[in-house]
C-alpha cells in the first residue's frame, strides 16, 4: 500500500477523536440532513396522435397564404385553441410586404402560459404555408400554393399539443409559444435573407412587450416528415450554441440518436435568425435538413405532396417528447 495523503491522514485523526459519527454530543449530522433533496419534476407524456389531429385541422382549411380567407379561418381557430388550454392570447397584426410587390394582412400569434413570471422560454414556429410550389415536379402545380403538412403545419402541431400539456401540467416557469406569420414568402435562390421571415422580423422589432425578454427560444420547422436528421446549423450554434448541446445531448440520452446527430451545417436563414440578431435572444432551429444544400430538405419541400401523407408519428413524438421534457427540467433548472 501506498503512503496516504496528508488530508485523509488528518481525516483518519479528526475521526478517531470524535468517535466519527458517533451518538455522542459531537456527532455530525446523518447525511440525510445535511444534503439537499434533489430537484425533480415530472416529465408529462407527449401524445402523438393529438398533435397529428392539430395538423390535419389545420390542413382541413386550405393552404393558409396570408391575406386569402383560409389563413384567416385558421388563425381564428388557432387563437381559440391556445385560449381553451389556457393560454393569454395576443394577435400581433402587421402587413407584410411581399418580394412580388404585393402586400397581405398578417398576424403573429402569442399564447403567453404564466405570463407573470420573469422567467420564460421561447417556442415557435411558422404558421403559414408558401404561396406556390416552385418546387414542384409538375410545371403546371408550381403557381399554386402549397398544402404545408410539414413545412408549417407539423411544427404548430407539436406546440399545440405542448400548450395542451402545460393546461394539465402546470409549470413553474414562463412559456410563450409564438407563431410567426409570413415566413415562407420569399424567393427561392435569389435575393436576400430578408425577403423570408416577415413574421420574425416584425416581432423581432417590436416585441409584444417592449420590456420583454426570454432566456433563450427554440424554433421548430419541418418536424414531421419520417426518418428526418436534425443537425446543427451554423447560426443554431453561433448564436445559441450552449442550448444546442444541452438538447441534443438530452434527445441523445432519450435514445434518439438517429434523429438528432452531432453534425454541423451550413447557417439557415429561418425565423432564428432573425430573433437571434434583432431582439437579442438566444434561439436554435430544429429543423430536419441533413447536408448543406436545398436539396437536403425533404423530398417534398415546397411541393403539393406536403400533404398529411409525409407526416410521421414516430418522429412528432420524439420532437414533442425531448422539447417538453426541455422545458420541464428546465423548470428546475436541470436542463
Amino acid at each position: 500500500m501506498k503512503y496516504l495523503p496528508k488530508y485523509l491522514m488528518a481525516f483518519f485523526a479528526i475521526c478517531l477523536i470524535y468517535s466519527c459519527g458517533s451518538d455522542g454530543a459531537t456527532a455530525s449530522k446523518p447525511k440525510s440532513e445535511n444534503k439537499a433533496t434533489p430537484k425533480t419534476v415530472k416529465i408529462p407524456a407527449f401524445v402523438t396522435d393529438s398533435a397529428f389531429a392539430y395538423i390535419e385541422k389545420q390542413l382541413s382549411f386550405g393552404p393558409r397564404v396570408p391575406g386569402t380567407e383560409t389563413h384567416a379561418a385558421c388563425k381564428d381557430w388557432l387563437v381559440t385553441k391556445f385560449k381553451s388550454f389556457g393560454a393569454e392570447v395576443i394577435e400581433q397584426d402587421f402587413e407584410a410586404s411581399f418580394y412580388t410587390g404585393t402586400k397581405a394582412a398578417s398576424t403573429n400569434i402569442i399564447a403567453q402560459f404564466n405570463p407573470k413570471m420573469s422567467k420564460r422560454i421561447i417556442l415557435a414556429a411558422h404558421w403559414d404555408t408558401r404561396m406556390f410550389g416552385d418546387k414542384d415536379e409538375d410545371p403546371n402545380m408550381r403557381d399554386k400554393p402549397i398544402p404545408g403538412a410539414d413545412d408549417g403545419g407539423s411544427g404548430v402541431g407539436v406546440l399545440l399539443e405542448i400548450g395542451r400539456l402545460l393546461q394539465e401540467n402546470p409549470i413553474d416557469m414562463g412559456i410563450d409559444i409564438i407563431l410567426f406569420d409570413a415566413e415562407d414568402q420569399g424567393k427561392s435562390g435569389d435575393g436576400p435573407a430578408t425577403y423570408w421571415c416577415l413574421g420574425s422580423q416584425y416581432w423581432s422589432k417590436n416585441k409584444h412587450k417592449s420590456s420583454y425578454q426570454a432566456q433563450y427560444g427554440i424554433l421548430l420547422d419541418m418536424v414531421g416528415a419520417k426518418k428526418p436528421t436534425f443537425g446543427q446549423d451554423e447560426y443554431s450554434l453561433q448564436y445559441a450554441g450552449p442550448q444546442v448541446k444541452k438538447l441534443w445531448t438530452l434527445a441523445q440520452r432519450m435514445g434518439y440518436s438517429d434523429m438528432f446527430v452531432n453534425q454541423k451545417t451550413s447557417g439557415l436563414v429561418d425565423d432564428h435568425v432573425f430573433v437571434n440578431t434583432i431582439a437579442k435572444i438566444p434561439m436554435l432551429d430544429i429543423i430536419n435538413r441533413s447536408t448543406n444544400t436545398e436539396s437536403s430538405f425533404q423530398k417534398c419541400w415546397h411541393t403539393h405532396c406536403d400533404d398529411i401523407s409525409v407526416i410521421d408519428k414516430r418522429t412528432l413524438k420524439v420532437v414533442g417528447q425531448v422539447v417538453t421534457a426541455a422545458i420541464y427540467k428546465e423548470s428546475i433548472g436541470t436542463f
